[in-house]
């Protein structure tokens, strides 16, 4: 009996010590869980980090080379006009116009080619491509002769686009790869790049060109610059997810966009207002000195800038659409510097709004974001005829006798279009079942 009872007695003391050696461990693993953080999943986006806002601030500075650039081509075009086309005085202000809108509808509908290699993974390819030739050409920009209207088109018409338009789509495409929540936010932040390219490029430009540096030396200052920012944004982006194991086709992608209601709805209302007046040659038809009317194209990108810089924290679309049609309708009574300033402060600001929240809305209207690139593709592309038809019809519609109301009756008339069209898209989507 003693002895089944010391038996009994250690058998129990062992448990004992077996249970807490048991509760030992499952406290400290319990302790190690609480203090271990799992790997994020690969859908899960990280709203932030330095590789995050680094390839933020990378696809900025890709939209300040970018359309950035582009937007100064008023410069060019002036000097062009002056001093280095002279043999074609008499239709050149036609010649000039034709690079610098072949130039800007490259960037956008090369969307269609970027967008799609962009889903199959080829991110890096289009940017180093895409910065290395732009880089190239602006460096044969540099050497273009007088009088050589084929090389300026060649290097800066087709080159500088075709650049461009490799590096536009993927660049604001990546956001989506580090920013969910903040996406919004973080796409009109990267497209306040181009409005800030169009205030700094062509200051710097008019001084270059037309100061003591000339037409080669300034070119290529500004070709150094430009190779600068590039270099610096190839090494700051990063994607984040791999490319779908099936690769995006765009046939399908189109089918689903015919039959996506709220979609169609956002082309057709972006196309119809991708046009613009010629604020500046606007400026100096209606008497304002010609030193002037160059800033007031400074002081309109200048409230863009902000306008594109607000619009993630306001998202007021309705208001900056209508305010916007305002406004370029006011523009037909524009007569003396305090009106070109006002309205030009007004309207870039409300179309800054508008221009940031183009992205975003793609954005937020594809189901798949696998498909964002693809689809991006597709509506800029559709976007560069409306801009290519557009503006010619304005210029059609002013005739040789300067005839400014229609015009601008015809742009503003445009704005309510647009508010339709994409408030109708915004009540389908809120009604398809999610």
């Amino acid at each position: 009996m003693v002895a089944e009872s010391e038996l009994r007695t250690v058998h129990t003391e062992g448990a004992a010590f077996q249970d807490d050696k048991e509760g030992s461990e499952t406290l400290e693993a319990c302790r190690v869980s609480k203090d271990w953080d799992p790997p994020s999943s690969p859908d899960e986006c990280p709203e932030g980090g330095l590789a995050a806002w680094a390839t933020a601030f990378g696809a900025f500075l890709v939209q300040f080379c970018g359309f950035g650039y582009t937007d100064s081509f008023g410069v060019y075009q002036d000097f062009y006009t002056q001093h280095y086309l002279t043999n074609e005085t008499v239709v050149c202000y036609i010649p000039c116009r034709w690079i610098g809108s072949t130039s800007a509808f490259l960037i956008i509908s090369l969307g269609l080619v970027s967008g799609l290699l962009y889903d199959r993974g080829y991110f890096y390819h289009l940017m180093i491509a895409g910065s290395f030739l732009q880089s190239f050409c602006l460096f044969m920009l540099s050497l273009s002769k007088p009088d050589q209207y084929y090389q300026i088109f060649l290097s800066q018409g087709l080159g500088l686009g075709i650049a461009s338009g490799l590096m536009y789509i993927p660049s604001i495409a990546v956001i989506s790869h580090h920013f969910r929540r903040r996406r919004t936010l973080v796409m009109t932040f990267v497209a306040t790049g181009s409005s800030l390219g169009a205030i700094i490029h062509p200051i710097m430009l008019n001084n270059l060109l037309n100061g003591p540096l000339g037409f080669a030396h300034g070119v290529r200052a500004s070709a150094g610059l430009i190779s600068s920012f590039l270099l610096t944004a190839c090494l700051c982006m990063r994607t984040r997810l791999d490319p779908p194991a099936t690769p995006v086709n765009y046939i399908v992608v189109s089918r689903t966009c015919i039959h996506d209601v709220p979609f169609i709805l956002l082309i057709v209302g972006l196309a119809s207002s991708t046009h613009y007046s010629s604020f500046n040659f606007d400026s100096i038809k209606h008497d304002i000195s010609v030193n002037f009317s160059f800033y007031s194209v400074v002081i309109l990108n200048g409230s863009n800038f902000i306008g594109r810089l607000t619009s993630g924290f306001i998202e007021a679309f309705t208001v900056s659409s209508i305010s916007c049609g305002v406004l370029i309708l006011g523009m037909i009574g524009m007569g003396s510097l305090a009106s070109v300033v006002v309205l030009g402060v007004l309207y870039g600001y409300f179309a800054g709004l508008n221009i940031a929240m183009m992205a975003p809305l793609i954005a937020t209207l594809t189901p798949d974001l696998s498909e964002l690139g693809a689809r991006m593709g597709i509506c800029v592309f559709i976007l560069g005829f409306g801009g290519l038809i557009g503006t010619p019809i304005s210029g059609a519609l002013l005739t040789s006798s300067y005839t400014w109301w229609i015009p601008g009756l015809f742009s503003g008339v445009s704005r309510p279009s647009l508010l339709f069209f994409l408030q109708n898209s915004r009540r389908v989507k809120s009604n398809q079942p999610t």
